[in-house]
C-alpha cells in the first residue's frame, strides 16, 4: 500500500468520523418515543438464520433488532458458514460468554478465556495468577460440543517493571524457566496452549529481545504439542496511519515461530475523538500492510468487536455499550439507525436527558457480515472481543 493511497484512507476516515456531528440536531419528536409502547423480544429460537428471515441489511429498524436478536437458528448452530479459524473470547466478569462457548462450540476453532497473569517475583521465579477462574466442568462440556476446539487462556505478563523484562532477557536461564513453567501450567491445567499479550507493555523499546523471547517460549509450547498466539497492536496507527508498534518487520520475523496473531482491528476512535469502531479500509491497510505478500494470511486473526461505543457528542465522554445496554438503548429511545457505506458501520443517535446528544456505534449484522467477507478475501481468520458482549443472532453469521 503506497503513501497516496495511506494519506487519502486517512483523510477519507476522518471526514467519516465525524460527519454524524454534522448531520443536524435531534427532532423533539425523538425525546419524547421513550414514552411509548414497549417493544416486543422473541424468546424462542428460530428455524431460519438471520440471512434467510433477511435480517442482513444496510437499513435495519431498532423494533426488528429488539424483536430478533435473541433468536438463532437452533437448527444450523453446529454448522459452520467462515472457513479460516475462529478465536473467541470469554471474559470472567460477562458470564453470557460461557454459554455461548458451549452453544457455538462448533463454530469456533480457539476459545481463549481471559484468565491468567504471570508475575515475575525475582530471579527465575515466576507465579501464575488467575487459576481460581480456570472452570474445568466448563471446560470439559465445551469439549463435549466440539472435538476440534482447543482451549487456550490468555496470559499477561502482569506488574512486570522494565527491570524485570530486561532481566529475563539478559538470561537463557531466566527465559528457559518461564518457558518450562508455562508448559508445565498447561499440562496440569489441560489448557490447549496460551494466548500471551505482551507486546505492547514495551512501547517500541527492545523488539530484538522480545522477539527471542517469544520464539523461545513458542518453540518450547510447540515441543509439547501446545499452541502459542500472540496478541499484536494494529498495524497500521489510528487516525495518523503510521506505521503502528508492530510493523511487518516484527511481523516476518516471528511469523513462522507463532500459530496465530490476533490482530486488534478495533478501538479505532476514542472519547476525545467519536467515531467508528473499525473502519473497513483501515481494517484491510492493517492486514495488507503486514503481510503484503500474503505469505502468512492464514495465521492473522482479523479482530471483530463484539462491543460498541458510546460517545457524547462534545467529545468529552464515551464508554463501552454492551449487548445487553445496547437493546435497552434502542428500546428506550427508539432511534433511527443510520449506515456509513464507507466505514460499513451503523450509528444511531439519541438524547440523554440533561446530558445532550449521544452517538452510538454497535456492530451489526450487516457491519459483521462485510467484515467475515473482507476476512475471507484477504485468507485471514477472526479474532472476536469478547462472545459475551454481542448479540445471540450475531452467531447465525459464523
Amino acid at each position: 500500500m503506497g503513501k497516496n493511497t495511506m494519506r487519502l484512507l486517512c483523510a477519507s476516515l476522518s471526514l467519516a468520523m465525524v460527519s454524524w456531528l454534522a448531520e443536524g440536531t435531534l427532532s423533539k419528536t425523538d425525546a419524547k418515543k421513550g414514552a411509548t409502547k414497549k417493544l416486543e423480544e422473541k424468546k424462542l429460537h428460530s428455524d431460519k438464520n438471520v440471512q434467510d428471515r433477511g435480517l442482513v441489511v444496510v437499513d435495519p429498524k431498532a423494533k426488528d433488532i429488539i424483536l430478533e436478536h435473541k433468536s438463532y437458528c437452533s437448527k444450523k448452530m453446529k454448522e459452520r458458514h467462515f472457513s479460516g479459524d475462529v478465536l473467541g473470547y470469554i471474559t470472567p466478569w460477562n458470564n453470557h460468554g460461557y454459554d455461548i462457548a458451549k452453544i457455538f462450540g462448533n463454530k469456533f476453532t480457539l476459545i481463549s478465556p481471559v484468565w491468567l497473569q504471570v508475575k515475575r517475583r525475582g530471579k527465575e521465579r515466576f507465579q501464575f495468577t488467575g487459576l481460581h477462574d480456570a472452570d474445568q466442568g466448563w471446560m470439559k462440556d465445551v469439549r463435549k460440543t466440539s472435538k476440534n476446539i482447543k482451549i487456550v487462556p490468555r496470559i499477561l505478563f502482569d506488574g512486570w517493571t522494565y527491570q524485570d523484562f530486561e532481566s529475563v532477557f539478559g538470561s537463557e536461564d531466566e527465559i528457559e524457566e518461564l518457558s518450562k513453567n508455562m508448559v508445565l501450567l498447561a499440562k496440569n491445567e489441560n489448557f490447549d496452549g496460551f494466548v500471551v499479550e505482551v507486546w505492547s507493555q514495551l512501547g517500541n523499546q527492545k523488539q530484538t529481545e522480545l522477539i527471542h523471547l517469544l520464539t523461545h517460549l513458542s518453540e518450547a509450547l510447540h515441543e509439547a504439542q501446545l499452541k502459542f498466539i500472540l496478541v499484536i497492536p494494529p498495524a497500521v496507527a489510528a487516525v495518523t496511519n503510521q506505521p503502528g508498534m508492530f510493523t511487518k518487520r516484527e511481523f516476518d520475523q516471528l511469523a513462522s515461530a507463532v500459530d496465530s496473531f490476533s490482530l486488534m482491528t478495533y478501538d479505532y476512535s476514542a472519547p476525545h475523538r467519536p467515531g467508528p469502531n473499525s473502519p473497513l479500509p483501515w481494517v484491510r491497510a492493517c492486514v495488507e500492510v503486514l503481510d503484503p505478500d500474503s505469505k502468512w494470511r492464514n495465521k492473522i486473526l482479523l479482530g471483530l468487536n463484539f462491543y460498541g461505543m458510546d460517545y457524547s457528542a462534545l467529545g468529552t465522554s464515551g464508554e463501552p455499550i454492551l449487548g445487553s445496554r445496547y437493546i435497552e438503548t434502542l428500546k428506550e429511545h427508539k432511534p433511527k439507525i443510520v449506515w456509513d457505506e464507507q466505514i460499513a458501520e451503523h450509528y444511531f443517535e439519541y438524547k440523554k436527558n440533561k446530558g445532550g446528544k449521544h452517538a452510538v456505534f454497535y456492530p451489526t449484522l450487516k457491519s459483521i457480515q462485510l467484515r467475515l467477507e473482507l476476512a475471507e478475501e484477504l485468507g485471514t481468520g477472526i479474532s472476536i472481543w469478547e462472545l459475551g458482549q454481542g448479540l445471540d443472532y450475531f452467531y447465525d453469521l459464523l
